[in-house]
């Protein structure tokens, strides 16, 4: 059962909080990981209520809100987000106050410390009381709740679904995931990423909300066919063999795709998966890139998600994300491949008709 996109609420580290404008200016950076750029949290959220607010609920609530709005709904039917680590930062205030000694501990870092707080507070803010869900499967995070949400149209059960991917970053958890080698221990310049030829990815965050329907309206983006994850390919199956049998189960093959969207994050050991299938099934479709924009995070395929939206809806591939000099005259059918360290893998596939 496919999903039409209505609405679409994205915040990153690049100006994409305006549904009306896409991509208007490519943010350049020269840094270790890409922060989302806040926007003002007053239009969207009472102060009141906000100054108990970690960053990333806000980040939530307010990207949700402007995909509400952006598709002209007031109350969706579901719920969903995806989260790869939930609010590291809460979880972090916990640990330092333990740490410091015996005392009396605030509880409001611990009840926002867990996964489900995001959709939850959601709900309390639209005080929706329906289905709600929260997926924390690391970088399978936002697939999941998006094969939850087209479960959902399957079945009947929902006729709306706000569906989200959304993970921070905090000094702490960079420095700690970095020795393990995940990421870029210099600062570099995103636009020229892949030139650096290093281990170790550009880290970044964003908050990415979608109001996916089981009918268009005028704000349609396009249509969400499907979405699958792949763990573990390594000795096992061949990824080309899996896309071409992904595209036949969405009666779809690869000559009919016009663009594909690979997750190269600037890992040179990692990024050589995208080299393969770039140079093997994909040689002859247009491709693009978009983590250069965003950096590498657990939900990062939520802002490729928008990216594929707009591309469609706007009929335009903007510069910045293109990775070869093929063109298409037409843009119908994108699918977006990511994978982290090899080891999970997720196809997402949209088109306009």
């Amino acid at each position: 059962m496919a999903a039409f996109i209505n609405g679409i609420g994205l915040i990153s580290p690049q100006q994409t909080t305006d549904p009306a404008m896409f991509l208007p200016e490519v943010m350049e950076y020269t840094a270790d990981f890409l922060h989302a750029i806040n926007p003002n949290y007053k239009k969207f959220i009472n102060p009141i209520e906000a100054r108990r607010m970690s960053r990333l609920i806000k980040m939530g609530i307010t990207s949700a809100k402007i995909a509400l709005a952006d598709a002209g709904c007031q109350m969706p039917d579901a719920i969903i987000t995806g989260t790869g680590l939930g609010s590291v930062e809460d979880t972090e205030k916990i640990l330092s106050s333990m740490n410091a000694g015996e005392q009396l501990m605030s509880p409001t870092p611990f009840i926002q410390s867990t996964y489900n707080t995001i959709s939850s507070q959601i709900a309390i803010t639209l005080k929706c009381l329906n289905y709600n869900s929260t997926y924390v499967h690391r970088s399978f995070s936002f697939e999941s709740a998006l094969q939850d949400a087209l479960l959902q149209f399957e079945e009947e059960v929902a006729a709306t679904a706000l569906v989200g991917g959304i993970d921070e970053m905090t000094d702490n958890h960079l420095q700690i995931t970095r020795r393990a080698g995940h990421w870029k221990t210099l600062a570099v310049n995103n636009l020229q990423l892949l030139s650096y030829k290093t281990p170790g990815a550009l880290a970044g965050e964003g908050a990415a909300y979608f109001l996916l329907e089981n009918q268009p309206n005028s704000s349609t983006y396009g249509i969400l066919k499907d979405a699958k994850t792949i763990y573990n390919l390594e000795g096992s199956a061949n990824m080309e063999d899996v896309v071409a049998t992904f595209l036949s189960a969405n009666e779809m093959d690869i000559n009919q795709l016009n663009a594909v969207i690979l997750g190269y994050n600037g890992d040179i050991e990692f990024d050589r998966v995208y080299d393969r299938v770039g140079s093997g099934i994909f040689r002859q479709t247009q491709q693009l890139w978009y983590k250069h924009l965003c950096g590498e995070y657990y939900t990062s395929t939520g802002f490729a998600l928008w990216l594929a939206a707009n591309i469609l809806k706007h009929q335009l591939i903007p510069a910045s994300v293109k990775f070869n000099n093929l063109n298409s005259d037409k843009l119908q059918h994108i699918l977006i491949y990511n994978q982290y360290r090899n080891t999970n893998h997720s196809l997402i596939l949209l088109s306009n008709k």
